[in-house]
């Protein structure tokens, strides 16, 4: 009995999702076809013009602008973007710093603290099971 290997394929949108770009300003012969794995391993190792371009100045898709402004997606949505930007995009509102902007940063300061926190009360408590009452 033989096995037979099966290439493993993605659908465009998980390999745009996987690469950290905008699926919609991704070229259409990208768009229109299927990704296999090799062919995602040789886009992240070797990345094409399109794909170096796209990483540097965008469009991102939400949740790279996110991350670049250091707020979470539901953060970006209150603040009212919902669609792409462009890395020029994201430097101007990092610069204008609008209300919203300074709000959803603190507000995802405060998460990341209180993470934090939990993580060494979990540790702290997962090291006093290991203690001599164990």
């Amino acid at each position: 009995m033989t096995s037979h290997k099966t290439t493993q394929t993605m659908k465009p949108a998980t390999a745009a999702k996987k690469l950290g770009v905008y699926l919609q300003a991704t070229p259409a012969e990208f768009q229109e076809g299927v990704v296999s794995r090799s062919e995602l391993n040789a886009l992240q190792a070797d990345p094409p013009q399109w794909l170096q371009e796209l990483r540097r100045n965008g469009p991102h898709p939400r949740p790279v602008v996110a991350a670049k402004l250091g707020v979470s997606i539901a953060g970006l949505a209150r603040g009212g973007v919902t669609e792409a930007l462009t890395t020029e995009q994201i430097d101007a509102l990092k610069d204008a710093q609008p209300e919203w902007l300074q709000r959803e940063r603190a507000v995802q300061a405060e998460v990341r603290k209180e993470a934090a926190r939990i993580k060494e009360k979990n540790a702290a408590r997962d090291g006093q099971a290991d203690g001599p009452n164990a």
